[in-house]
């Protein structure tokens, strides 16, 4: 990795991607962040705890704000393909028909078939593969069919787009002391956490979250390079094969650490947030997971804010969760 590249990604650049969110036509909307209190939510940590619900966000997830930055700095009218398991898809075709411009979505066999159908509907091409051969299929298209690849999450503008949810937090709780984020590429875990540590907040930890059988980030920590592995997770959105380069770099010097949740906690988690009617799928559920299963350290008395990620979830997905 260009280490000058990661130097690029500066609270100036951040805050001007935030002005391109904003006023982009797609419609970005700057969620709630609600206190704990203020829902029916069980909490066993005595903490002040906040909730940014990306689940209703405009396509119901955070990629929506990645996204509405890479197409404001692309041109018109392109022919772009990109790998997604749903939710940056979602995104991706949503901006492709308001744009007028060509796409194609490469998507893992795993992800659920309901996905595709969607994604389909905005008039965009789906192509379902094995995960271990999404790049493959997405270098095909560059190399044979002239097509722009759009990384859903290895990329400077999407990374700078997703910075503004940190920002929209900080509006909020100026000075959190932790904040807690899923990761499954990295890029809304990096955004957030150069966007939280560039404007000062230089004693806020900020964790990532991972399934146990999708954890490329928490093992690239380990080995000190972006590792890439086979994963399997009831958390789709957060299984891609190797974690980004970028992402890494960024998460690798402002996050505190990347801890592991198993697809059980996950299920229990999108359970109890149904439960007081918050709709949220399993990859969004993934920072609330840890935090109910005790998974991140030392909150007793701290104020803690926690991303609700995404709410794509279909009847059929949700009727196999535990009561």
């Amino acid at each position: 990795m260009d280490v000058d590249l990661v130097d690029t990604v500066t609270l100036d650049l951040l805050r001007e991607a935030r002005e391109t969110v904003r006023s982009s036509p797609l419609g970005v909307i700057n969620t709630p962040l609600i206190p704990w209190c203020q829902t029916t939510l069980p909490l066993n940590v005595r903490c002040s705890l906040h909730i940014k619900l990306e689940n209703m966000q405009r396509t119901g997830s955070f990629k929506i704000r990645g996204v509405a930055n890479q197409f404001a700095n692309r041109p018109k009218g392109g022919h772009f393909v990109t790998m997604s398991a749903g939710n940056y898809g979602k995104s991706f075709a949503y901006a492709s028909q308001h744009y007028g411009s060509k796409g194609k979505v490469v998507m893992p066999e795993t992800a659920p078939v309901s996905r595709s159908i969607l994604i389909k509907s905005f008039g965009v091409e789906v192509e379902r593969v094995p995960t271990n051969s999404l790049m493959t299929v997405v270098n095909r298209c560059v190399q044979e069919d002239n097509m722009t690849f759009l990384h859903s999450y290895d990329d400077l503008d999407l990374i700078a787009g997703h910075a503004s949810l940190g920002l929209e937090l900080l509006d909020v709780i100026p000075e959190p002391d932790v904040v807690v984020v899923c990761c499954g590429g990295g890029g809304l875990l990096a955004g957030v956490a150069a966007a939280i540590k560039l404007s000062g907040c230089d004693k806020t930890r900020i964790y990532g979250v991972e399934p146990e059988g999708a954890c490329t980030m928490y093992k690239s920590f380990i080995e000190n390079k972006p590792v890439g592995m086979e994963t399997r997770s009831i958390a789709s959105g957060l299984a891609p094969p190797f974690a980004g380069t970028l992402p890494f770099e960024l998460c690798r010097r402002y996050v505190e650490a990347v801890v592991l949740i198993n697809d059980e906690e996950i299920e229990a988690a999108v359970s109890t947030l149904y439960k007081s009617g918050l709709v949220v799928e399993p990859s969004g559920a993934a920072a609330f997971a840890a935090i109910v299963s005790n998974k991140i350290p030392e909150l007793e008395g701290k104020n803690v804010a926690c991303v609700l990620s995404g709410g794509n979830i279909g009847k059929d997905e949700l009727a196999n969760f535990p009561d």
